[in-house]
């Protein structure tokens, strides 16, 4: 995240109503004995969840320093070390939501060995060949050459990581050895640097635990996280003298000796890492892991010559990795098909990312809106530019490539096309949650609401809008014909909820069953978030304040059905508090698409349930009750890093030196420890 001061967003409104949220310290220790005494918030499942923990902690990063960055805060004043200043809510968005959202992701793609090792990558197999090198000799000097266009000196890359190739569907998050926290380097205020900090070799799961599939919205969540971090982070350039954020102004600026890639060569390096494990992920994908309905095998993905009408070729469900015994690298010796079936969380947590790459990527000369920065990373070094025919506006003469443009393009729109084809059905203009030779007939009302927001970012990455951070910002688009397929398919199913989903309180019923009609069960939490989520995707896109109204409907209705005034929690159903990876990341990007786009204003009817005092208080009361939990036991981050506060120091074993609620990573819930993640959860009352 740039931090170079507040955004013009009404600054200094924002200000008055974040304060509302600081806390005296008494306060704060008040509060913190009367929440110990109040809830429970056991641990209900200790299996690492893939696809729930990247979603959540994408929503986690969104609702992190952006958003309070948009509010109006200098983040520039904020300070691990300092907990909850200037506020409660600043330093809970702007140091725990942003920073448990990075470090989690790394603990994945570097750390955790959760997946296959990036050496067998189908580029870095390229790379190996093209050098007549050993493939680790090639990928080790990939990385010099990395470092080298960020400024990043090669004594400081991080030893022993696990780069990742793709991610697994899941695992033991406990880590299988001692970490290692002996004291690497030691700082000038009492504190030190630990050896795993720059040495991951202690940091790893334990692999006979993995859950060694590969499902769509596994490693499709995990793109989620790495196109993210990768954009804010390769957004700008910096000075190589003394490492200062410089915006791009033009793609060339780099050929300036004092000028390198990204917005910091720390920040640059780990952008530089995340964007190769994507280009082989991307390759590994399309050339791989798409399933030919009539062949009943895998195939290989072409793109935008896709045609769904001459024979479905989509991304299965389930992927089994045999592995081939590797322990230090291991590689896939074979892929099994386990389930053939269309998931619609699949494909929709598949299009997100790619839309969000695809908007790094761009190099369309047709597109005005194109970040510089961006092109001056793919313009040959350190990674390959499209070909010609990639890139003008006929797509008839498009060529296949596994350039990051081109290979990310090719998944992107046959995951589009699919989603068309084979998930929206015709006659009641809704997504339905899978396909198993044919459409199934359920309307799954959070998936729908998520597919919408999905289709929103696809439209604004293929009409060559902004993306990333900047996903909300005006300007004007191509007008693509899939950009306006994508209007139509969100538009009619944000119609769909408003004339079939909504119940007489208010609430959206949680699924609709084709031929029968909205389901009966007692409504949860997750399907009004994913309501107000898609409502509020739908709003963004068209301007149609309809359902922003009726967004904010539902979001009014849920805070009076599901608050729990008592415990100062939500309810996730009837009677039940029973929190997941998916909840906890759906309801904090609905609090940041309430604080953005819902909250009252001049010419609405007001709302208490919308007034941002409101809803920071909601923010606050989530992350400091269910997310960090009344005790280092409880909670559902399992554990956190120095980025957060709890730094190391020789002669304190707490593990916990910030006193908080959330252990040191060596410190939490088993023999060594566990890693920086979230875990379920039930929220009781004692």
């Amino acid at each position: 995240m740039k931090k170079n001061g507040s955004k013009g967003v009404a600054a200094a409104l924002a200000s008055s109503l974040l304060l509302a949220s600081a806390c005296t310290p008494m306060q704060e220790t008040n509060e913190k004995k009367e929440m110990e005494k109040e809830i429970a918030v056991p641990v209900t499942d200790y299996t690492f969840d893939t696809a729930g923990n990247m979603f959540a902690y994408s929503e986690f990063e969104l609702s992190g320093e952006p958003l309070a960055e948009g509010l109006g805060l200098n983040l520039d004043v904020l300070d691990a070390r300092k907990i909850n200043k200037p506020t409660k809510f600043d330093y809970t968005a702007g140091i725990e939501s942003y920073e448990y959202s990075e470090e989690a992701m790394y603990e994945v793609t570097e750390k955790s060995g959760l997946g296959l090792h990036l050496i067998h990558g189908p580029v870095a197999a390229q790379w190996a060949e093209k050098e007549k090198k050993a493939t680790d000799e090639a990928l080790a000097d990939r990385f010099y050459a990395l470092a080298d266009s960020v400024g990043y000196p090669h004594e400081e890359i991080f030893r022993n990581m696990f780069p990742t190739l793709i991610e697994y569907a899941g695992g033991d998050p406990h880590y299988a050895q001692k970490v290692d926290t002996s004291v690497y380097v030691e700082n000038k205020d009492k504190t030190y640097v630990p050896v795993y900090q720059v040495d991951f070799q202690s940091l790893r799961w334990d692999r006979d635990s993995m859950q060694k599939l590969l499902t769509p919205s596994a490693y499709g969540a995990v793109f989620l996280k790495q196109a993210l971090w990768a954009g804010d982070f390769l957004g700008g350039f910096h000075t190589v003298d003394k490492d200062e954020e410089l915006e791009a102004k033009t793609s060339h600026d780099d050929q300036d000796k004092n000028i390198a890639l990204g917005v910091s060569s720390a920040d640059g390096m780990q952008g530089m890492i995340l964007t190769e494990e994507i280009w082989n992920k991307l390759n590994f994908v399309r050339d791989y892991l798409f399933y030919d309905a009539k062949r009943q095998a895998l195939a290989k993905g072409v793109g935008s010559k896709y045609d769904p009408n001459k024979g479905l070729v989509y991304l299965p469900h389930a992927i089994e990795v045999v592995e081939d015994g590797s322990k230090l690298a291991p590689k896939a010796k074979q892929l099994i098909v386990k389930d053939a079936r269309s998931v619609l969380q699949d494909q929709w947590l598949m299009l997100w990312p790619a839309a969000e790459f695809y908007g790094m990527t761009d190099q369309r000369v047709d597109n005005p809106n194109q970040n510089r920065a961006f092109l001056a990373v793919f313009d040959g070094e350190p990674f390959p530019s499209a070909p010609k025919e990639n890139i003008d506006a006929d797509p008839s003469n498009d060529v296949i490539a596994n350039d990051p443009y081109s290979v990310n393009r090719d998944v992107l729109l046959q995951v589009f096309k699919n989603i068309d084809a084979m998930h929206f059905n015709r006659k009641v203009g809704a997504f339905v949650e899978q396909y198993d030779n044919g459409q199934g007939k359920r309307v799954d009302t959070f998936q729908a609401g998520y597919t919408m927001e999905a289709l929103r970012i696809f439209e604004r990455a293929i009409d060559g809008l902004p993306v990333g951070y900047a996903s909300g910002e005006k300007a004007k688009g191509l007008g693509t014909p899939e950009g306006k397929r994508a209007l139509e398919l969100l538009t009619a199913q944000a119609d769909f909820i408003l004339t079939k989903l909504m119940r007489k309180d208010r609430l959206v019923a949680n699924g609709f069953i084709i031929g029968e009609g909205p389901e009966q069960s007692e409504p949860t939490l997750l399907a009004q978030l994913g309501a107000i989520r898609g409502l509020t995707a739908a709003f963004l896109a068209t301007k149609e304040e309809k359902y922003r109204e009726a967004a904010r409907h539902i979001y009014e209705a849920m805070d009076k059905h599901f608050w729990d005034r008592t415990l100062r929690v939500y309810k996730t159903g009837k009677n039940e508090r029973k929190y997941t990876p998916f909840v906890a990341g759906a309801l904090s990007g609905v609090f940041r698409v309430a604080l953005n786009n819902l909250n009252n204003t001049d010419s609405d009817q007001p709302v208490k349930a919308l007034e941002r005092e409101t809803i920071i208080s909601r923010y606050v009361d989530f992350y400091d009750r269910i997310i960090d939990g009344p005790s280092v036991n409880e909670g559902m981050q399992a554990s956190e890093f120095w980025d957060t506060g709890d730094v190391y120091m020789e002669g304190n074993d707490s593990g916990n030196t910030d006193g908080d609620h959330v252990p040191q990573i060596q410190a939490g819930h088993g023999k060594y420890g566990i890693a920086p993640v979230l875990l379920s959860v039930e929220v009781k009352k004692k």
